[in-house]
């Protein structure tokens, strides 16, 4: 009777210790929400429900004994222990990926990668970099956002941000990816008809194509064209691309980013010695979404792309 009563208890314990042991299904969850932030983006990456998702994370929660995930602004947040399970679960996702080697037992990378950067940054070398990644890794998929704006406090929905200016983040990585520079130009039949300025103060005369000043949300851009605070606007837009074509289409000089401007004979640099404006491209994003091998080849490919660009993007003409 004892030893039916000792074996009862042993099977109780043994019952006890597998149900604190979580459920790979359950890691795997946390990681979607854990990369994205968001129910529902998990929700689509995994191809179920958001209800299913929050029912995962709860059978998680319950079984680790503690809170995985917290409330921030737009999303979720891990806290120490989601972290923790994050990790393990970045393991159980390695395993899984692993059984899809191809026959020389090379790993395949596939998933989508999600990048949100400016306009300038994603034209002329986000897009570059991900059509390099999908060359050499078919099955990855790069999605690019183009905006211009400070890095966000909570990244739903975004794997990667680009952004101007040494970001303040928290619980997140920053890069210095590269200087750039901006400089003044004019196309050849505005300085034909309204003469180059030769210095600063000539700069009063001429309307100024740059950004609109009450939608710019970053600082070391707002700051940028305080060489010349005498310059009346011209045209004005939130995008760099509208910038070019203004300046080409003689509507005044624009302060653009030389690695744009350059690239087109007609426009003219003004001031080169005088007015030379230098920001920095950053990049940020979560630890564990930096450990995922379709980002990592993404972000390895994008900084090799940079390096290329070094001289364009400091304005040095070859």
């Amino acid at each position: 009777m004892r030893g039916a009563v000792a074996c009862r208890r042993g099977a109780a314990v043994n019952m006890a210790g597998s149900a604190r042991r979580p459920s790979a299904d359950d890691l795997l969850v946390l990681l979607a929400v854990g990369r994205s932030g968001r129910f529902v983006s998990a929700a689509e990456e995994l191809g179920i429900n958001h209800t299913t998702i929050s029912r995962r994370i709860a059978a998680l929660e319950h079984t680790l004994g503690g809170r995985v995930l917290t409330r921030a602004a737009g999303g979720w947040e891990l806290t120490d222990l989601g972290r923790e399970a994050l990790a393990a679960a970045e393991v159980v996702e390695s395993a899984v990926k692993s059984l899809g080697a191809d026959a020389g037992g090379v790993r395949v990378l596939e998933g989508v990668v999600r990048i949100s950067a400016t306009d300038g940054f994603s034209a002329y070398l986000a897009a570059p970099a991900a059509a390099e990644v999908q060359r050499q890794h078919p099955k990855i998929t790069v999605e690019i956002v183009a905006t211009t704006r400070r890095a966000s406090t909570q990244r739903s929905g975004l794997d990667l941000e680009v952004v101007v200016g040494e970001p303040q983040v928290h619980r997140a990585t920053a890069i210095r990816l590269s200087d750039y520079c901006l400089g003044l130009y004019g196309s050849r039949d505005y300085l034909r008809e309204h003469g180059t300025p030769a210095t600063i103060d000539d700069l009063a005369a001429h309307p100024l194509v740059y950004f609109i000043d009450s939608m710019l949300q970053v600082d070391d851009l707002d700051l940028a064209s305080s060489f010349a605070p005498a310059m009346r606007e011209s045209v004005t837009s939130t995008n760099v691309f509208v910038h070019v074509e203004a300046t080409r289409a003689a509507a005044g000089l624009g302060l653009l980013p030389c690695f744009m401007a350059d690239r087109h004979p007609d426009l003219i640099r003004v001031l080169p010695d005088t007015v030379s404006v230098s920001l920095a491209y950053w990049l940020v994003a979560r630890p564990e979404t930096l450990r995922r091998p379709e980002v990592a080849a993404f972000v390895d490919t994008l900084r090799t792309k940079v390096h290329r660009e070094h001289n364009a993007l400091l304005g040095l003409r070859a």
